[in-house]
């Protein structure tokens, strides 16, 4: 069979995947014979890849029991990356609270789940961050800044009315406090592969004081080197996740978001570990070093496979 990679995207999501060209580039320069495919062509032998690598399935938001039934099948017939354990975890943010619980520093939240009244559950997230002059209200399960708002300490019956609705939709929702360094800082992307650092990005603020969040588009990044403090915070999240989740390797690929609480100290935003954009053309010869680590991971899965 060789080493045959799907490249695991979806027909909408494909066309703002700006990290598939140079990816799909990357592993043919590295004899990889990458192909990109749709997670919901049924006409699919997922059996004739090596492996199936998650990369911008992101209408999964819509259709998330589908895919994750899909991402099941796919472990059975082949090799999922990152594999299924981590998929199920890492698509809930509930996993803030795993990390929290591990001593990884994460922004405060609050969780709040369907059938809650939402005035309630806001008035008491407020009296517990007394500090807190905006707060942020968003799904547990979400991609591409959707449904996620910001609101004013004083606009709560707006912030309970739009965290009302996504109750209402059956979804869980997380609360946070606004942390205003983001304004003049950013927030900081830090990309690793098979758990080595590669490269990091600044992202400016997306979400608007009176409406829905801007779409983090290409125009919001710019390349940054993360600082030493937040490395040590992005490499304590990882290495929490594989702990908790009892992960035998490093994981191929993952990003840790970061931004600076009112101290100046970093505090884990997301983990994204199913199917992050990786800010490649941001950071010259990226596509090549994850080229690479795949490489890696499909010669030690060939090796596993012959051993048997």
């Amino acid at each position: 069979m060789g080493n045959r990679l799907a490249l695991v995207t979806d027909g909408a999501s494909l066309v703002i995947d700006y990290d598939m060209p140079l990816l799909l580039d990357a592993c043919q320069a590295a004899g990889i014979k990458a192909e990109i495919c749709s997670w919901r062509d049924p006409d699919i032998a997922w059996d004739d890849f090596d492996a199936v690598l998650l990369r911008s399935p992101w209408s999964y938001v819509e259709n998330l029991p589908q895919f994750l039934e899909w991402c099941e099948y796919v472990t059975d017939v082949t090799t999922l990356l990152n594999p299924l354990p981590v998929v199920r975890w890492n698509l809930d943010k509930h996993y803030l609270a795993d990390l929290a619980a591990r001593g990884v520093p994460v922004v405060p939240s609050g969780f709040v789940a369907p059938g809650t009244d939402p005035a309630a559950a806001l008035r008491a997230f407020l009296a517990e961050h007394q500090e807190t002059a905006e707060l942020v209200v968003k799904p547990a399960v979400g991609a591409y800044s959707r449904d996620v708002q910001r609101f004013a300490r004083s606009a709560q019956d707006a912030a309970a009315a739009h965290l009302g609705k996504l109750l209402d939709q059956g979804q869980h929702v997380i609360l946070q406090p606004y942390l205003g360094a983001i304004d003049d800082h950013g927030e900081t992307d830090l990309i690793y592969f098979d758990g080595v650092y590669s490269h990091a990005i600044r992202k400016r603020a997306l979400l608007r004081p009176d409406g829905p969040a801007d779409e983090p588009t290409q125009d919001a990044r710019t390349a940054r080197s993360a600082a030493e403090d937040e490395r040590a915070v992005a490499a304590a999240a990882l290495d929490a996740a594989a702990e908790h989740l009892e992960l035998p390797e490093p994981l191929l690929y993952g990003r840790v978001d970061l931004i600076r609480d009112a101290d100046g100290k970093p505090l884990v935003l997301e983990l994204e570990l199913c199917e992050p954009s990786l800010s490649m053309p941001f950071a010259e010869a990226s596509a090549g070093r994850f080229a690479r680590a795949i490489a890696a991971r499909l010669e030690e899965i060939t090796r596993k496979r012959k051993s048997r």
